[in-house]
């Protein structure tokens, strides 16, 4: 049956929740997740339904089982590594039926683990800030006198260390990106709608293995760039102006993405080359921070008085560096303040912008580099090169 899951890796992610469960004293994990916070279910799974929201439900001692709605449950037991499934009113479409389905809550599950021997009195959370108030109280009454503890970070930091096989995805998903750059190039021009730009990368991304998108491909032209993640319209791109582009092709459900800022016209001002300028030293600066032990608030220091040097702080809304994976952009983060160690295996995004500018409007340059033993090493050779020279 054709999936994005690698059931080796599914089962050693399984066993690591299972030693953090193990650790904290813990009788299961309840791992929330839905379409738009996909990635925590999807690091056990390999999948994601549609429509209908989910839990994965890890015991401390027995097997995962998948807690969603109804409409999904044929899709699940084609599609995810975990197959054994139980629908819940609290996961389906509301007011939706399903006649023939076999529909219970949660005290009945609790009833069913009691019956086989699991007792659950403890239980840890995974998603506490996108879990749906519904979801949680839900659980809390049908598994009365239940303890619930937020691991949230715990299983999070989990996902911060990529192993091999997770690299070879992103590093395949930065190919497809590589390919869509050329194409939004080559489609960009006066007269062209935004919304073309967007199509002709999302088609060879989906052409050559995409399985979804990280975020909707960004196409932000003239003052729409100061939008700081504006997503392709209808408006129609003017000779003289700029053009932000992005795209967060997944492949296996891990994303790749690039950001760059062009003219529509074919030709930067020399006012419009000084300023993308800084943005490519900025990367330069920040790329050369990236090695083992390093945190946010070294890696961010060489830019941001880059930046203050050329008054440019001001337009601020991002830092520069943060992880990327089963989402575009996803902790750790490696701003200011943070204190998260890069380590070899890391995947992370040199993301230089600034937003609201007088002149530029708003402007994202952006690649990826995975951490090594002694430095780090580009996702794309080509974006790489690329962003290493001025213009």
């Amino acid at each position: 049956m054709s999936s994005y899951y690698n059931l080796q890796e599914t089962e050693k992610r399984i066993r690591a929740v299972k030693d953090i469960l193990e650790k904290r004293g813990l009788d299961a994990a309840l791992v929330y997740y839905d379409e738009l916070n996909v990635a925590n279910g999807w690091y056990l799974t390999g999948w994601c339904p549609q429509f209908e929201k989910g839990a994965v439900l890890v015991p401390t001692k027995g097997e995962p089982i998948l807690l969603g709605g109804p409409e999904s449950e044929p899709f699940a037991k084609m599609s995810s590594a975990i197959t054994e499934t139980r629908n819940f009113p609290v996961f389906m479409v509301p007011d939706e039926e399903y006649p023939n389905a076999t529909i219970i809550d949660f005290k009945q599950l609790y009833e069913e683990l009691r019956d086989k021997g699991t007792h659950l009195r403890k239980v840890g959370f995974v998603g506490t800030a996108t879990i749906p108030y519904q979801v949680y109280t839900e659980f809390e009454k049908g598994f009365e006198g239940i303890e619930i503890v937020d691991i949230t970070n715990d299983f999070e930091t989990l996902r911060a260390y990529k192993s091999p096989w997770e690299l070879e995805q992103i590093i395949k998903a930065t190919e497809i990106c590589d390919l869509a750059y050329d194409k939004m190039v080559e489609a960009i021009r006066p007269g062209v709608h935004e919304y073309e730009v967007a199509a002709a990368g999302e088609y060879i991304c989906r052409l050559n293995g995409a399985n979804s998108f990280a975020y909707s491909c960004i196409v932000g032209s003239g003052e729409r760039a100061k939008a700081v993640v504006p997503t392709a319209t209808n408006k129609i791109m003017e000779d003289g102006e700029l053009v932000m582009i992005g795209i967060a092709p997944r492949y296996n459900g891990y994303a790749g993405t690039f950001g760059d800022i062009l003219p529509v016209g074919g030709k930067y001002t020399q006012k419009q080359k000084d300023l993308i300028n800084h943005l490519r030293e900025t990367l330069r600066l920040t790329k050369a921070m990236l090695k083992p032990g390093m945190t946010g608030r070294e890696i961010d220091v060489p830019g941001r008085k880059y930046y203050e040097k050329h008054g440019l702080d001001r337009y601020i809304v991002c830092p520069f560096a943060h992880s990327i994976g089963l989402m575009e952009a996803e902790a750790p983060f490696f701003g200011p303040n943070g204190d998260f160690e890069l380590a070899p295996g890391m995947a992370v995004m040199v993301d230089i912008s600034f937003f609201n500018h007088p002149e530029l409007h708003g402007a994202r340059i952006e690649t990826g580099y995975i951490i090594t033993e002694t430095g780090c090493k580009p996702m794309s050779p080509k974006m790489d090169e690329h962003f290493m020279k001025d213009l």
